[in-house]
C-alpha cells in the first residue's frame, strides 16, 4: 500500500456522505493514514465536518446535488453513512467509474428493510421473524392481527429507531401508525415484524475485503425506543450461537459482496439465532471498540476500504453508554464530571451544534468486567447534564 498525503492532485479521497459521530471517527482513522477527507451531511458543521479536509451541507437525498459534489472532488472512495440518500446518484456514481462502499446494490439493498429482509429471508433463506409490509392503516390492523401482539412495526427506511414501536395490543395501531410519520427517511410503507420472545440481543460486526472476513467479539445492547443506550463486548453466548451468527452473517456480507464493516444484529433465543437487521458501516453500538480493540471499529472500516489487513487485538471486556440531551439549545454545554476521566474509562463529545431532548449528544467508555463495566458507564452518563 502506498499512502499520499492531502490537499496534493494524487491524493487518496474519501467522501463521507453522512458526517454524524460515527462518521467523525472514520474521518479521525483515515486521516491517521493520510486519506483526504470530505465530509458531507444536512447540515453545517456536523461532527465530521469538524475534524474534514472539506465539508459541505446539502440535501443528500437530491441526485443531481450528490453527482455534482462527486464530480468536483472526484473521491476515491464513497462512503454511505446514513440512509437518507439518493440510492439513484450512488448507482449513476458507479456508471462512471467511482467506487462506492460497499457498492451501490449493497446499499440499496440495507438502507431500507424492505429490501434486506426479502434478500435475507428469501433469497438466501436465512432464518428471520415473520414478516409483513403496509402501506396504509388498514393493511396494518390487518397484518397486526396476522402476526399477532405483540408485534414491533418499523419504517422501511429510517434510523436510530425513529417511527420505531411495539404494539401490544390492536388498541396500539393507531399509535404506532403515528410515530411511523416520524421516520427518518421513507415512511410510505413499514415493516411488520413477529416479536421473538428472545433471551439477548447482538451486534455482530463483520469485517470484509479482498484479505478475508473476520469477526469482532459479539456485542450485547440494550436500546430504548429503538435506538442504542447501553451497550457491551463481549456478549456470552454458546459456541454454537455465536458459530450460527457467524456463518450468517458471512452468507449475508458475501452476498453483498464490496468492501467495509457490516453490523449484523440478531436476536437469540437458546441456541437458536435469527437475522435482524444489517448496516454496511459503522454501528452504533460498537463505540465500545474504541476502548476494546487495538482497532475500532472505524479502524477496521477504514482498513477494509483501502484493502489492507484486518488484524486487531482485543484487548478485553467493556462497555458504552450513550449520554442523551435532557434540553434543547442552540450552544449546547455538555458537563463532564472528573471521575469519567479515570485509568479505565474516557468520555467522547460528539461536538453537536444543537442539542434537542433525546440527541445522542456523547459516549462513555469503560474497560473492566462486563457488568462492573455496564454499571460504571451507566453511573457516568446519571452524572453528566447539557444545557
Amino acid at each position: 500500500m502506498i499512502f499520499t498525503t492531502p490537499l496534493q492532485q494524487n491524493s487518496i479521497k474519501i467522501m463521507l456522505l453522512g458526517s454524524g459521530e460515527l462518521g467523525k471517527e472514520v474521518a479521525i482513522e483515515a486521516q491517521r493514514l493520510g486519506v483526504e477527507v470530505i465530509a458531507v451531511d444536512k447540515y453545517e458543521n456536523a461532527p465530521a465536518h469538524l475534524v474534514a479536509n472539506r465539508s459541505y451541507a446539502i440535501d443528500m437525498r437530491d441526485k443531481e446535488a450528490v453527482l455534482a459534489l462527486i464530480e468536483k472532488e472526484k473521491p476515491t472512495y464513497i462512503l454511505p453513512e446514513v440512509e437518507a440518500i439518493s440510492i439513484d446518484a450512488l448507482f449513476e456514481a458507479e456508471t462512471r467509474g467511482f467506487h462506492v462502499i460497499p457498492n451501490a446494490e449493497a446499499v440499496n439493498k440495507t438502507m431500507n428493510r424492505k429490501n434486506i429482509r426479502v434478500f435475507a429471508a428469501e433469497t438466501l433463506g436465512l432464518k428471520t421473524s415473520g414478516f409483513r409490509f403496509v402501506k396504509t392503516l388498514e393493511e396494518l390492523k390487518i397484518a397486526g392481527e396476522q402476526m399477532g401482539f405483540p408485534c414491533v412495526i418499523k419504517p422501511v427506511m429510517s434510523s436510530s429507531g425513529h417511527g420505531q414501536s411495539i404494539a401490544k395490543t390492536p388498541a396500539d395501531i393507531d399509535r404506532s401508525w403515528e410515530i411511523a410519520k416520524e421516520a427518518r427517511g421513507d415512511a410510505s410503507e413499514l415493516i411488520v415484524e413477529e416479536f421473538i420472545k428472545f433471551d439477548y440481543e447482538i451486534t455482530l460486526l463483520t469485517v470484509r475485503n479482498e484479505m478475508g472476513t473476520v469477526f469482532c467479539e459479539p456485542i450485547g445492547h440494550v436500546q430504548q425506543d429503538g435506538d442504542y443506550i447501553l451497550s457491551w463486548q463481549p456478549m456470552q453466548m454458546s459456541h454454537e450461537a455465536l458459530k450460527k451468527a457467524q456463518d450468517i452473517a458471512k452468507a449475508v456480507t458475501d452476498g453483498l459482496g464490496g468492501r467495509g464493516i457490516f453490523g449484523v444484529e440478531f436476536f437469540v433465543k437458546g441456541e437458536e439465532v435469527y437475522f435482524s437487521e444489517l448496516s454496511p458501516r459503522p454501528h452504533d453500538t460498537g463505540m465500545v471498540t474504541l476502548i476494546t480493540q487495538s482497532q475500532s471499529e472505524f479502524a477496521l472500516h477504514v482498513r477494509a476500504v483501502l484493502g489492507l489487513p484486518l488484524d486487531f487485538t482485543f484487548y478485553g471486556a467493556g462497555a458504552s453508554a450513550a449520554y442523551k440531551a435532557s434540553s434543547e439549545s442552540y450552544n449546547p454545554l455538555i458537563e463532564v464530571p472528573n471521575s469519567a476521566f479515570a485509568k479505565n474509562s474516557f468520555v467522547r463529545v460528539f461536538g453537536k451544534p444543537e442539542s434537542h431532548i433525546g440527541r445522542r449528544m456523547a459516549v462513555a467508555l469503560v474497560l473492566d468486567e462486563v457488568e462492573s463495566a455496564k454499571a460504571q458507564a451507566l453511573e457516568i452518563v446519571s452524572r453528566m447534564s447539557d444545557s
